[in-house]
């Protein structure tokens, strides 16, 4: 785990197994699971989380919608729905943007001190890792500079995925 600015830790872990006050996933536009991350959330919540989720009407890409998270050890679940890449001139990147920025401001908005993100549309989404991690790390920043006194986890996959964000960070 690495620690930056005393309120960003980038780890690699299963996002389903932080004890935070939330989770970010990394959700699809019917909000009803899916694989990957999405799949592993849907999991390890239980099928109360789905019935949940089918109460909110889906939700439109750059958003996100909170829910409880049931069987998991965090608080809440932020379901993000992140853009497909497709090569980048159907506004992917403010639409990433987005994401991260609506999360921020949920937690921020109920009073949520730890926030853990997934590498939002990074997997079969497509969208390139480096510019992924940072658009995710210049929004989390803004944030924190506009005064978010939560910690920040950004949870990855894999310790390769870890680079994009280190590297990212050491040229900030």
């Amino acid at each position: 785990m690495e620690t930056y600015s005393n309120q960003i830790k980038i780890v690699v872990a299963d996002i389903t197994t932080l004890k935070v006050d939330a989770i970010v996933n990394a959700a699809n536009r019917s909000l009803l699971g899916g694989g990957g991350v999405d799949g592993a959330i849907h999991r390890a919540a239980g099928p109360e989380l789905v019935r949940e989720c089918a109460t909110l009407g889906g939700c439109e890409t750059g958003q996100c919608k909170m829910t409880d998270a049931y069987r998991l050890p965090c608080k809440k679940v932020i379901h993000a729905v992140g853009p497909v890449w497709h090569g980048g001139s159907h506004q992917e990147r403010q639409l990433l943007a987005s994401c991260y920025d609506n999360a921020l401001k949920l937690a921020e908005d109920n009073q949520l001190e730890s926030i853990a993100f997934s590498c939002i549309s990074t997997g079969v989404y497509g969208f390139p890792k480096a510019e992924a991690a940072r658009i995710a790390l210049q929004t989390i920043f803004a944030h924190l500079r506009d005064g978010y006194q939560g910690q920040v986890i950004i949870c990855c996959f894999s310790e390769e995925d870890t680079e994009y964000y280190k590297d990212c960070l050491s040229n900030c």
